[in-house]
């Protein structure tokens, strides 16, 4: 008859202490290896390997609904759309106001540090705005604008700047090649300002004459629209020249010029290139009244104009504030109304207070910036930090005060408290924007993944085994032994339930076979 106790027990004799201590050894590696690929790839892509790969694999097989898919409801309400559409919005990347210049500035940091600053997604989304502002479907017509056209389109700063010299030999009132050669070719500002003035002069003639034929048809229209953008971009570039160069004054000036020449352009964030200018003069009032026009419900918001404003009421009342005394007799009106904007601020992006306290080291800014992003955060900082420094006491009550703000919003994060929730994609975004040296700043922190926690518990589990089996193999055998024993004393009862209906004639068919 067949009896499974007996063949267990036979089997288990014959196993020595070596094989324990090679099975527990080689499974606290396996589990070792298993950790670190999975810490790894969370700290890289910020989600558990194996929990993906289940997602995205094994729950199709199953039969398993995601309820994450989007699906077509046209019955949902008002309220539901608007704040998918606004989620949309909020992940969107924008041009960054106050972006540096290729040649003059991010060049240089690559000779002296050898790191790239900016991401090849980056690049790529600036390649895009320059073909998407800077050419129209006439180009062909003019063949100065069609190499142009080829060149904004170029990988390599070589080849670009190579176009634009032959643009320039076939037209030397190309605007775009001066723009293209100021921004690349350059190593300092002075320099690109002296190429930026000439394009002013190229770009005014274009502007004037597309002007006078801008009705005649959608290509002149078209024509014209192009010589629009690129004469706006000309100016606040000579604008950022000025300021960058220490003639603060007349930068506003350009920057105010600008903004009642051309009102309806309000999307290139123009007032956030004059606010920081005027910071710079520390002209607070002038400041109070571009803040009045642009902080408004109807207007979307930014970290430059929640932290400015929030700025502007803690310098009220900084230079008095000790958090000892408002402990004891609480906060005055102002005092509240500088920490409510505080709170507002820190909200709206809850990481430019670790840069402003300089808890966390500044990189250069990108070229694009995710609103409430770890990437407007740093290009935000970049130039305001100086800001809160001249102001006494405010980082002091940014300080005190900024962590208050995760107290007051709901957790998790399925509502705001002031703004909208924050997004999702954030940490994703800033991720291809910011370069691969910089530590990206992610909210909320994520807990670890149930994964990793597991095969942490294993890892460890394992490597204490091996341990105490190298250390006592006859002790340990011994248990592996009872270990076995009990988990199929189950098995060896059904087996014996089994041996005690069926004849023993099946027995030994079985033992022949």
């Amino acid at each position: 008859m067949f009896n499974a106790d007996s063949s267990l027990t036979a089997f288990l004799n014959t196993l020595t202490p070596k094989f324990y201590v090679a099975l527990t050894g080689t499974s606290s590696l396996i589990s070792g290896l298993i950790l670190i690929f999975e810490w790894w790839y969370f700290r890289k892509y910020g989600t558990s390997f194996i929990e993906q790969v289940s997602v995205s694999h094994l729950r199709p097989l199953l039969g398993a609904v995601d309820n994450n898919l989007p699906s077509v409801n046209f019955t949902a309400s008002n309220g539901e759309a608007e704040s998918n559409r606004q989620n949309v919005s909020e992940c969107k990347v924008w041009r960054n106001p106050l972006n540096l210049f290729r040649g003059a500035e991010y060049s240089r940091y690559t000779w002296v540090t050898g790191r790239e600053p900016l991401t090849y997604y980056d690049m790529n989304l600036s390649a895009q705005d320059h073909q998407t502002f800077f050419t129209c479907d006439t180009d062909h017509v003019r063949p100065a604008d069609a190499v142009m056209q080829k060149a904004w389109r170029e990988r390599h700063a070589q080849a670009r700047m190579k176009a634009a010299y032959q643009a320039l030999e076939l037209n030397n009132e190309c605007a775009t090649a001066y723009v293209l050669l100021a921004e690349e070719e350059t190593t300092t500002i002075l320099e690109a300002e002296k190429l930026f003035k000439q394009a002013l002069k190229a770009g005014e003639v274009c502007y004037r004459r597309s002007q006078q034929l801008q009705h005649h048809g959608p290509q002149q229209e078209a024509q014209h629209r192009r010589d629009t953008n690129v004469l706006v971009y000309i100016k606040r570039r000579l604008a950022m020249c000025a300021r960058k160069l220490g003639r603060i004054r007349e930068a506003v000036k350009l920057m105010r010029d600008l903004m009642k020449e051309f009102p309806l352009l309000s999307m290139l964030n123009i007032h956030e290139n004059l606010l920081e200018a005027l910071l710079e003069l520390q002209a607070y009032a002038d400041v109070q009244v571009v803040l009045a026009k642009y902080d408004d419900i109807s207007l979307p918001k930014s970290a430059t104009i929640c932290y400015t404003a929030a700025l502007l009421k803690a310098r009220a009342v900084s230079d008095k504030f000790s958090p000892e005394a408002a402990s004891r007799r609480g906060l005055s009106t102002a005092e509240m109304n500088a920490v409510e904007a505080i709170h507002r601020a820190v909200e709206f992006n809850p990481h430019v207070p670790k840069y402003l306290l300089e808890m966390k080291s500044l990189i250069l800014p990108p070229e694009h910036i995710l609103k409430r992003g770890d990437s407007e955060a740093i290009a935000y900082a970049f130039f305001h930090l100086q800001h809160w420094k001249r102001v006494e006491g405010a980082l002091n009550l940014l300080h005190c005060t900024w962590e208050g703000t995760f107290r007051m919003i709901p957790y998790p994060l399925e509502k705001g408290h002031l703004f909208y929730p924050y997004p999702s994609c954030t940490e994703t975004a800033d991720r291809e924007l910011l370069p691969s040296f910089h530590e990206v700043s992610v909210y909320p922190k994520k807990e670890l993944p149930f994964f990793i926690l597991f095969t942490a518990g294993l890892c460890s589990f394992t490597a204490m085994l091996a341990l105490l089996t190298h250390q006592f193999p006859e002790l340990m055998g011994v248990f592996a032994k009872a270990f076995f024993s009990t988990l199929f004393a189950p098995f060896n009862f059904v087996m014996e339930k089994i041996e005690s209906v069926l004849p023993s004639s099946f027995w030994h068919l079985l033992t022949r076979i």
